[in-house]
């Protein structure tokens, strides 16, 4: 066993450093560049920065993150003319590491400023754009290339494609992972509420209100999530695993509301197939551009030794693992994930529940006794109410908020209760926390919220 250890070991590390084509990488480039420019565009086009960002006057914000506050009219449609530009350059390999690093941080600072905006993509987002400021992604049919012919490479080492197809089957494997629980796969839910929802399309609305359609979803669903990968690995089901991959980001494209995200994975998971594939999609661009094919140079300037492919190698190591361990920080919280929904983000969770709460906050004189009803929509957009309703810390820190607010009003030490009832997958509304808890007085942190009621 030992024995066969070591040959696996080294295996891998032979594996990690041998050469590769280029090729990949720079079509993946090309293809998040332009992705990332449209969907920066459909942003800007559908009036979602005046609507999440402007309007809105209260902001929720992730633990450590409270600093993080919008830049006003001016600033925040400066952000995304700039998260445009950067998009284009990443694509056209323009000033590609400035390019890339200012992206990165941009659309991670958009993504910080209110929680109520969290989507899974938008943190995978945020890693690709993360690993691409570090990889030479740029040092083929690019500008800079142009610019600079030394630089131009035709090989680099295996990690760096590794490195972006582990980030993909991350996405894919958890969320397949997440799948494996009762209420998805032996109640179907929440896809039954889902596809009722559907059933007045014609021709085929008529089948969603049936039962095995809803358990059939269910299942393929988590089959696909969990085997997609490891298809797309193979070279002999590669091709037929990709069409289900289309016909499947394809569907739900169509029937769920999640944006941009299936056609973001049907075009990035082509970084799957082989370098010769990738090679003719650039021969193609060559040709249409009318650019010059020439010899590249070799990739000896990428070779790594001593302390730096230490460096290196810790980084990797520790990347690989926190994105494999931090998906089940959950575990260390007690009760029903879906209900205290604690450790729920940033853990490729896609579409799992189907959760809608109604919260009445009441505002207290603790000299008086006076008691009053908070109108909530005074303080928050209808996005930003309905999120709240159903997220323990999103209550606790709306609950700071009135705070804030009233005690300019001239209440001193105002005592803030809340009664919030929550319906998870279609079960009977429930009360989701102490009624009778201080929230005023209650400091947000990672530990476990016990003001919020057992389901």
């Amino acid at each position: 066993m030992v024995t066969n250890l070591k040959n696996y070991t080294a295996t891998f590390i032979n594996w990690f450093h041998s050469e590769t084509s280029i090729a990949p990488l720079v079509v993946f480039r090309i293809i998040f560049g332009l992705m990332m420019f449209v969907s920066t565009l459909r942003f800007l086009l559908k009036g979602w920065v005046d609507l999440l960002f402007i309007q809105p006057t209260n902001f929720f914000h992730y633990y450590g993150f409270e600093w993080v506050k919008p830049l006003g009219e001016i600033g925040m449609y400066t952000v995304f003319g700039l998260l445009l530009i950067s998009a284009l350059f990443i694509a056209l390999g323009l000033f590609y590491r400035w390019a890339t690093i200012l992206y990165f941080l941009l659309f991670t600072y958009v993504e910080l400023i209110d929680i109520t905006n969290y989507l899974n993509h938008y943190y995978f987002i945020s890693l690709v754009a993360f690993l691409l400021c570090l990889l030479p992604a740029h040092r083929s049919l690019s500008v800079d290339v142009w610019r600079k012919p030394s630089l131009e490479l035709s090989k680099i080492p295996n990690w760096i494609l590794g490195l972006l197809k582990f980030q993909l089957g991350i996405v894919y494997f958890f969320a397949g992972i997440a799948k494996l629980n009762c209420d998805w796969l032996f109640k179907a839910m929440p896809m039954s509420i889902w596809l009722q929802a559907k059933a007045h399309w014609p021709i085929v609305g008529s089948l969603f209100t049936e039962q095995w359609i809803a358990y059939s979803f269910s299942f393929l669903g988590c089959i696909f999530d969990l085997t997609i990968v490891f298809f797309l690995l193979s070279k002999k089901w590669r091709i037929p695993a990709y069409i289900v991959l289309v016909v499947f980001h394809t569907i739900t494209g169509i029937m769920f509301p999640i944006g941009m995200f299936p056609w973001i994975m049907i075009l990035a998971t082509l970084i799957f197939f082989s370098p010769d594939f990738h090679q003719k999609i650039i021969i193609f661009i060559q040709s249409r551009l009318k650019l010059k094919v020439r010899e590249s140079i070799e990739y000896n300037s990428l070779f790594l030794h001593g302390f730096k492919k230490k460096v290196l190698t810790g980084f990797l190591l520790t990347y690989v693992l926190f994105q494999l361990l931090f998906p089940f920080r959950c575990l260390l919280y007690p009760g029903q994930l879906f209900w205290t929904e604690q450790g729920y983000r940033f853990s490729w969770r896609v579409m799992l529940m189907e959760k809608a709460g109604t919260a009445f906050f009441y505002v207290t004189d603790p000299l008086t006794g006076n008691r009053g009803e908070v109108d909530n929509s005074q303080f928050l957009s209808p996005t930003q109410e309905k999120m709240m309703a159903t997220q323990p810390d999103l209550i606790l820190q709306y609950a700071h908020i009135i705070k804030r607010e009233v005690e300019s009003r001239g209440l001193q030490n105002p005592i803030i209760n809340a009664q919030v009832y929550v319906t998870l997958n279609g079960s009977r509304s429930k009360l989701f926390i102490d009624p009778e808890i201080n929230l005023a007085i209650v400091d947000d942190s990672f530990e476990h919220k016990d003001w919020i009621l057992e389901n």
